[in-house]
């Protein structure tokens, strides 16, 4: 898949593309990325990508034409008989979540435009802008992180980045979990500063973890993010157990082991 990323600041990406476990995939180009930048196609000595609001008001407004121009120099570059989607960062865009990051993984990628100051003339949006995301109910000083969040997210999911296959299986969200939260995890030492691991995870007992993680699961959802056992719930995804270990939970405190 292909990521085109639109932003006046490319720079930002670099330690994004060449850190981590998920530079594998930007190395392979199982996730190509690719930055532009609109202040090479503005025109004028000082190559303005940026004007003065009509109505007046604080802050710039980034100008429709050397976005269009960069914008063209991609579809060209790209030469694709189905132009990619190209998704806007900005408040008004559905919430970016695991669902969409799995559709995003498996798609052919798309043009990623990272708005700056007030924002992007609004006639370039109504032109070219086929999908908006948000990060949350929040402002960035641009879409920078919100694209790495993506990218991220993404290259993440694709085959051979991560050192176990099925490890994302299990991440907070995923279908395996029916869309809970991930149980916690333990490391050696057994004791560290006189907290014991569970003594679930060291039975050797699969059966037995697999259900001490699963009602940790259910405990953590239940007093984190209650709205998505309702999800599960409405989805089929609780068991009879699973029921019965919620009706026993107390409302507070911690989890027992």
């Amino acid at each position: 898949m292909r990521f085109d990323i639109i932003t006046l600041f490319p720079e930002l990406f670099a330690p994004l593309l060449t850190s981590g476990v998920t530079r594998r995939a930007y190395d392979s180009r199982s996730v190509d990325v690719r930055l532009w930048n609109p202040r090479d196609h503005a025109e004028g000595n000082y190559r303005r990508v940026d004007d003065r609001p009509f109505g007046g008001g604080p802050g710039m407004v980034m100008l429709a034409e050397p976005l269009e121009k960069c914008l063209q120099a991609i579809r060209a570059d790209r030469a694709e008989a189905e132009p990619a989607p190209l998704v806007l960062f900005s408040p008004i865009g559905q919430k970016l979540n695991h669902a969409a990051v799995q559709a995003w993984s498996g798609s052919s990628g798309a043009v990623l435009l990272c708005g700056r100051y007030e924002g992007v003339d609004q006639r370039f949006i109504d032109r070219h802008v086929t999908a908006q995301i948000s990060l949350g109910d929040f402002v960035l000083s641009g879409g920078e992180i919100a694209a790495m969040a993506l990218l991220d997210a993404v290259a993440r999911l694709q085959p051979g980045v991560l050192h176990d296959e099925g490890s994302h299986q299990f991440d907070s969200f995923n279908p395996a979990l029916d869309g809970l939260l991930d149980s916690p995890h333990y490391t050696r030492p057994e004791v560290w500063q006189g907290q014991a691991v569970p003594e679930a995870l060291l039975s050797g007992h699969h059966a037995r973890i697999e259900r001490w993680r699963r009602e940790q699961s259910l405990t953590l959802s239940a007093r984190h993010r209650p709205e998505l056992l309702v999800q599960a719930r409405s989805a089929g995804g609780l068991s009879p157990e699973d029921e019965a270990f919620l009706s026993r939970l107390p409302a507070s405190g911690p989890a027992g082991n």
